[in-house]
């Protein structure tokens, strides 16, 4: 047997907040945030911001993004998030100016450690700096930091940093195939 998910046990103060306040996020998300009107990006704003997120000026996020724990997200100003983005914030995201995460991208920052026989979950926090542009469903993995100005080709996955000067990266795993 490789795991015994009977062992496992959630981490104390995992989730950052207490479970009656992951409940209440997880319904306002679903009747307040996801089904509002594409025009309502500052409704959406609002609303992370009520439950913790550093959310920056003008940043537009579409009413399909699903953020998991959004007191876990920092978004600054002029970004997009895109339509069915998903930022699993089990562990801490940033996202710098300017930056673009396109539809169905993947930002994820918690996984478990498959060669426990208790299967423990872990986060590694994923850092995605000013003027990038994440085309259409990329997957970043836990730990990861992609340096200004990158571009992520589509359906692209980034499993270790991308650093220096603005490049352009894709396939899986992302590789540079030039400058930008």
């Amino acid at each position: 047997m490789h795991q015994d998910l009977s062992k496992f046990t959630m981490p104390a103060k995992f989730r950052g907040k207490p479970g009656w306040y992951v409940q209440l996020w997880w319904v306002v998300q679903v009747l307040l945030f996801n089904p509002s009107p594409q025009i309502l990006y500052g409704w959406r704003r609002f609303l992370l911001r009520l439950f913790g997120a550093k959310i920056g000026r003008n940043v537009i996020l579409r009413p399909s993004v699903k953020i998991t724990y959004p007191w876990k997200l920092t978004i600054g100003d002029y970004s997009w998030i895109g339509d069915n983005v998903v930022l699993y914030t089990l562990g801490e995201i940033s996202i710098g100016k300017n930056t673009v995460i396109s539809q169905r991208g993947y930002i994820c920052t918690g996984s478990h450690d498959y060669k426990q026989k208790t299967f423990d979950v872990y986060t590694k926090p994923v850092i995605i700096k000013d003027e990038c542009w994440l085309a259409t469903d990329v997957f970043v993995a836990p730990g990861v930091t992609i340096d200004k100005g990158m571009v992520i080709g589509a359906r692209s996955s980034v499993y270790k940093d991308v650093l220096g000067e603005a490049g352009v990266y894709t396939g899986s795993p992302a590789k540079f195939v030039g400058a930008r």
